[in-house]
């Protein structure tokens, strides 16, 4: 994607430092710092900032400042927002910062409900977990299939997914754009104030390598909830989104994932972040310009 100047990019770090620092041990790099990779690929000349809402000592930009941005984008964590913690509240707060500078935002998996709590919404645990590395067969609502988001997409996909909460009650002005059998709000663009934002619960951003480092890190997890006999079942998992990552056409992987090209396949895994950069980011930046 290459541009007259380049974008201005701002990244959400929802990890607080303890996670960060954890997920930089097992992937190499924080959530948002995971965020930021991939960008870069995807807009090699943009200029990408981050900023981390949940550290108390963390210099944190105004709406005014926020506005100086074309796009701010919400990573991924292990943050329960219906906790109600200092960082919590310091997360959801920016965000409602987000809303009111009027800049188009992306989130995924806590990114979505991040934005959900914000604008008036209700996450919750799932009762019943499981998506922990793919989530399957997500379909677009109507409503979805001609947004500019998913039009993409086919009819059913799968992506990458791990998580343990899920968004219960959308937000007023809140529309669903995907859903799937196991959770029911996939994908949805809110709006509040100003403000657009479009959200996944899926994680267009992350390689499978990350994903199976994100299964090891929740093993134990993964297997209090029963989505695995014991450890070993986990690494034998998550060795298959190694081999995945390190040979994404290999056949025999794909068909023990029992997955297809729209998660094999890097640029159909950033489907929604390439949409969402050229369809909702170039326009409103080109909006912005011509007002000023």
């Amino acid at each position: 994607m290459q541009h007259d100047t380049p974008l201005r990019f701002l990244i959400v770090e929802s990890e607080t430092a303890a996670e960060r620092d954890t997920r930089r041990r097992s992937a190499g790099k924080s959530a948002g710092e995971s965020f930021a990779a991939t960008l870069e690929q995807l807009s090699p000349r943009a200029r990408i900032e981050l900023v981390t809402p949940s550290d108390p000592d963390a210099d944190i930009p105004n709406p005014d400042e926020i506005a100086t941005h074309d796009a701010v984008f919400l990573s991924g964590s292990p943050l329960h927002v219906y906790d109600e913690t200092p960082e919590t509240r310091r997360q959801i707060a920016f965000m409602r910062a987000v809303f009111a500078s009027g800049t188009p935002s992306f989130g995924s998996c806590a990114g979505l409900q991040v934005a959900v709590a914000a604008a008036g919404g209700k996450v919750r645990s799932m009762p019943f977990r499981q998506e922990a590395g793919i989530a399957r067969r997500l379909m677009p609502t109507e409503a979805g299939r001609d947004h500019p988001l998913l039009s993409d997409r086919p009819a059913v996909w799968d992506a990458p997914a791990i998580h343990g909460d899920e968004v219960e009650d959308l937000p007023p002005d809140a529309t669903l754009l995907a859903t799937s059998l196991a959770v029911r709000v996939q994908a949805a663009e809110i709006r509040s104030g100003d403000g657009i934002f479009w959200g996944v619960q899926y994680h267009p951003e992350l390689s499978p390598g990350e994903i199976g480092a994100a299964l090891r890190r929740q093993a134990e997890t993964l297997v209090e909830d029963g989505l695995c006999r014991d450890a070993d079942d986990v690494e034998a998992q998550a060795a298959l989104f190694d081999r995945l990552h390190d040979a994404p056409g290999d056949h025999a992987t794909r068909w023990r994932l029992g997955i297809d090209a729209e998660f094999a396949e890097e640029p159909r895994r950033r489907t929604e972040l390439i949409a969402f950069i050229e369809r909702l980011v170039i326009p409103t930046r080109m909006r912005r310009r011509q007002i000023a």
